[in-house]
């Protein structure tokens, strides 16, 4: 299993780095991306910690870990710079928290995100087909979230993904113990928001598709 939407105490998460990839680990994944809430005011102070532990606790653990950030209710102007800051600093996935009917995200958030190349659009609600086409366009993979309220639109992202071949990814939005599921119930998750076995079996290669990308950034 791969997760690349994790939160540690760097934003609004309840473990330490070390914490977090230790029961990753024991929870049976073999990679995760520690994908802490960050703006403008807070990217240039967290990547660069994160990415100056994240090997040394993967090897640890026998778990690969990406340094990440989650760029998170940033006016959408500002998300291609923050993209490319991100990156400058380290981040090897960069996920945008997308518009999640559960919260009051800007409207545009989706497009400027896809537009600005991040890796995976989180949540993203009521996508539009518009944006899921450039997303599969682009290469920007839509998260099937299994974190509760966010999970609400999973069955429109699978149906939307489908319809525009947008490439799906599984994500938990980990932000406490208990938040890393198990295979079996991410697999029960996706059927339940429609995927087939196949796509369930793609969203998984995908997936692991992103993290030989980012590990091929750090040859």
């Amino acid at each position: 299993m791969i997760d690349l939407h994790t939160h540690t105490v760097f934003s609004d998460g309840e473990l330490i780095p070390a914490e977090l990839v230790r029961r990753a680990s024991v929870a049976g994944y073999t990679a995760i991306a520690i994908t802490d809430h960050a703006d403008m005011s807070n990217l240039d102070f967290i990547v660069p910690r994160i990415a100056a532990v994240a090997d040394d606790l993967g090897k640890a653990c026998g778990i690969d870990v990406l340094p990440g950030i989650e760029l998170t209710h940033l006016p959408p102007a500002q998300i291609g710079m923050a993209t490319n800051k991100a990156r400058s600093h380290g981040a090897l996935i960069v996920v945008c928290h997308g518009e999640t009917i559960v919260e009051p995200v800007a409207e545009g958030t989706n497009r400027a995100a896809i537009e600005a190349g991040v890796d995976i659009l989180s949540h993203p609600g009521l996508v539009t087909p518009a944006d899921a086409a450039l997303a599969a366009e682009r290469g920007v993979c839509l998260e099937i979230t299994t974190r509760k309220g966010h999970s609400l639109c999973n069955g429109h992202v699978a149906r939307v993904a489908r319809e525009t071949s947008a490439s799906l990814v599984i994500n938990n939005d980990a932000h406490a113990p208990g938040d890393q599921v198990s295979a079996e119930l991410m697999y029960q998750i996706a059927l339940g928001a429609g995927l087939s076995e196949e796509e369930y079996r793609q969203a998984c290669k995908n997936s692991e598709n992103l993290v030989s990308r980012a590990r091929s950034v750090t040859v």
